[in-house]
């Protein structure tokens, strides 16, 4: 038994320290985004339509010249009833489109004016105001508010891993 207890205790003190590989990693970061302003518009085109029953063109009118810069413009038609005194119909439409925008400038980042068109989105630009992140050495996140249009985002990760 003696023997047996010894070979065992060789055994155990044969074998070496148990060995692993340990990495720890800690990442922080802080993200601070200002929405910049964005206008999206759609030009409406000029439209002009005429049906009708029993009724005679006496004057052409209808859409006038495209020219830069100006919408197209409608001229009035003269009609008149082609038999006196019969049923008639008579249907005229016209959409004034959207004059001919001239180009926008970007200067210093900022468009100073945007074309107003037919279909027109705006959405106002962040204001950073108070907006502000840090991280301190001891990772403690902090965060402060922007105005209106501004995101502040801040994470810690800490890993562990061990092979």
């Amino acid at each position: 038994m003696k023997k047996l207890l010894l070979a065992t205790a060789i055994l155990i003190g044969a074998a070496g320290p148990a060995q692993a590989d340990l990495t720890h990693r800690i990442t922080s970061s802080v993200s601070l985004t200002v929405d910049a302003a964005a206008s999206a518009v759609t030009r409406i085109g000029s439209s002009y339509s005429v049906t009708g029953n029993n009724v005679t063109l006496d004057t052409a009118g209808g859409l006038g010249s495209l020219t830069a810069g100006n919408a197209v413009g409608y001229t009035a038609a003269d009609y008149s009833v082609t038999t006196p005194g019969d049923a008639f119909s008579f249907t005229e439409a016209f959409t004034e489109g959207d004059a001919t925008p001239s180009a926008t400038t970007v200067t210093s980042g900022v468009v100073g004016s945007l074309p107003m068109l037919g279909n027109t989105t705006t959405t106002a630009g962040g204001v950073a105001g108070l907006l502000d992140g840090s991280i301190a050495s001891d990772h403690v996140i902090s965060l402060t508010a922007g105005g209106a249009g501004t995101s502040a985002v801040g994470q810690m990760v800490t890993e562990i891993k061990i092979d």
